[in-house]
Formats: structure tokens, C-alpha cells, sequence
């Protein structure tokens, strides 16, 4: 039996290493980049896969003393923060309303607002430019802020809608037994019950707010103001020279608050995931 149990583990984890591998080489073959000389850089003769010399810490160097790469930094957390924020706030309120309350449409509304989501960022830039434009936020981290939850609440949304059915009514019906409202029975008992479908959608919102690039391009364009994926690729790619040990370093920093965030709500954004499935 214990033979047994220990073929079948193996079997599963050499099933599961080659898609360990596929999505891991990625970020491994960044990190040695990052570390590289540049002369190992563009040697053709060069180890691809590990250092022929010794390590350096120059393209780190590099992005601290000769970019703006912490106030890109600056900028993305503020943005990430309160586009997040944002759209958690709207999409509970809205999910709630979807879950809960039974109105004529309310399930084809529930569906449309996913295919919103559906729906490219480059087809909404150009109304949404006009938008910006009109509110005289051009060229600041408050357009990014505007316009994110455009593609984060209608996820989030659908998401939370799906959670908030997992839990049931009973208990906010004894909440408003003991005199809560229905926003109070909201906050004191559905939220705290919801806190991996929330957790999920915050973290959701933040991974996209964090890495977005479309509108941040479009709607930013001096340095001050620009975000990490912009001012790294924009100023680091000048015609067709390419930094590759400055880019590499800037995506291994850019990478880190994001797989931070993962390694420690990993389980409540599965459970987040998953609970809508099983309903």
C-alpha cells in the first residue's frame, strides 16, 4: 500500500513538472538576465541559461541612480491602491444588489456585465480619452485612476455576485430581525462571511491595475507621471537599442509586490474563485 501511494505521488508530480517548468523558465531566465554583465549579455557564446562571470548588480544599480524608476514605483501603488479600492467598493455594492435582490432583468444584467468585461481595452480608449480630456485629467495618475475600474467592476462585479449567492439569506434575515438595516447586514454579517470572495476581487483588481499598459500609455506621457510597465519599456527601448539587463531588472522589481501579494492570498483567491462553481 505504501509502495502503492509513493508510485502514484511520483507519477503526479512528474505529470505536473513539465507545466512547472513551462511556467517558470520565464521568470528564471529574467532573473539571470537581470544579474548578467553586458558583455555576457550580447556574447553569443554566452551560457544562455546560467553566468559565465561573475554576477553584477549594475542594471539594478542603473534603474535606482539613472531613472525615475521609484517614482514610476510610486506612481503604480498609488494607482493600483485606489483603482482597487474603487472598484471593490462599486463591485460588492453591485454584486450584492445582483445576488440579493429580485428585480425584472436582474439575471440578464448579471450577464452582460460580464461581457463588458469581454469587451478589448482598445476599443475603449478612444471615448474614454475624451472622457479624461473633459474632466482636464490628462497627463496624470488620476486619469489611470478614473479609468481602470471601467474593466475592473464588471469582473469583480460578476465575481462577488457569484460569492454572495454562496451564503445564505438566513442570516442576514436574522440580522434585520434584531433591527439592522439592510446595509447594516451587509457590512456586519455578509462582508465578514464574503472575505475570500472580496479578497479575490481586490486582488484580482490590483494585478490588473498593476500591470495594465494600454492606458497608461495613452493617457500619460511625462515621466513624473508615467507608471512602472511605461517608464521601463519607454525608457529603456530607445529606437533599437534595447537595455536588456535594465529591462530584465525593472520586470524582477515590477514582478515582486505582485507574487508577494499571491504567495500569502493565494487560498482565499482559489476559494474565491471556485465557491460561485459550486453553488
Amino acid at each position: 500500500m505504501v509502495a502503492r501511494r509513493k508510485r502514484r505521488a511520483l507519477a503526479y508530480y512528474l505529470g505536473v513538472l513539465p507545466f512547472v517548468v513551462f511556467s517558470l523558465f520565464p521568470f528564471y531566465w529574467m532573473i539571470v538576465t537581470s544579474f548578467k554583465q553586458n558583455s555576457e549579455i550580447y556574447d553569443l557564446r554566452a551560457i544562455p541559461f546560467w553566468f559565465r562571470v561573475s554576477p553584477t548588480l549594475e542594471h539594478y544599480v542603473f534603474l535606482f541612480r539613472r531613472t525615475a524608476f521609484l517614482t514610476w514605483m510610486g506612481n503604480t501603488i498609488v494607482v493600483a491602491v485606489l483603482s482597487t479600492a474603487a472598484a471593490v467598493v462599486i463591485s460588492i455594492l453591485a454584486g450584492y444588489a445582483l445576488a440579493r435582490l429580485r428585480f425584472r432583468g436582474g439575471e440578464a444584467l448579471g450577464g452582460a456585465i460580464f461581457a463588458v468585461y469581454l469587451v478589448p481595452t482598445t476599443l475603449l480608449f478612444i471615448p474614454l480619452s475624451e472622457v479624461v480630456r473633459e474632466l482636464h485629467l490628462g497627463d496624470t495618475r488620476w486619469a489611470l485612476v478614473v479609468t481602470y475600474p471601467t474593466f475592473l467592476v464588471p469582473f469583480a462585479t460578476w465575481l462577488l455576485m457569484s460569492y454572495f449567492r454562496t451564503i445564505p439569506q438566513e442570516l442576514e434575515e436574522s440580522a434585520w430581525m434584531d433591527g439592522c438595516s439592510r446595509l447594516g447586514g451587509l457590512v456586519r454579517v455578509v462582508l465578514p462571511t464574503a472575505i475570500p470572495g472580496v479578497l479575490t476581487a481586490m486582488l484580482f483588481s490590483f494585478t490588473l491595475s498593476w500591470n495594465e499598459f494600454i492606458y497608461a500609455v495613452m493617457f500619460i506621457s511625462s515621466t513624473a507621471q508615467k507608471t512602472l510597465g511605461p517608464g521601463v519599456v519607454m525608457e529603456l527601448i530607445r529606437g533599437d537599442v534595447f537595455y536588456w539587463g535594465e529591462l530584465m531588472a525593472g520586470a524582477v522589481l515590477g514582478s515582486v509586490p505582485i507574487a508577494v501579494a499571491y504567495a500569502f492570498l493565494l487560498d482565499y483567491y482559489i476559494s474565491g474563485l471556485t465557491a460561485g462553481a459550486i453553488k
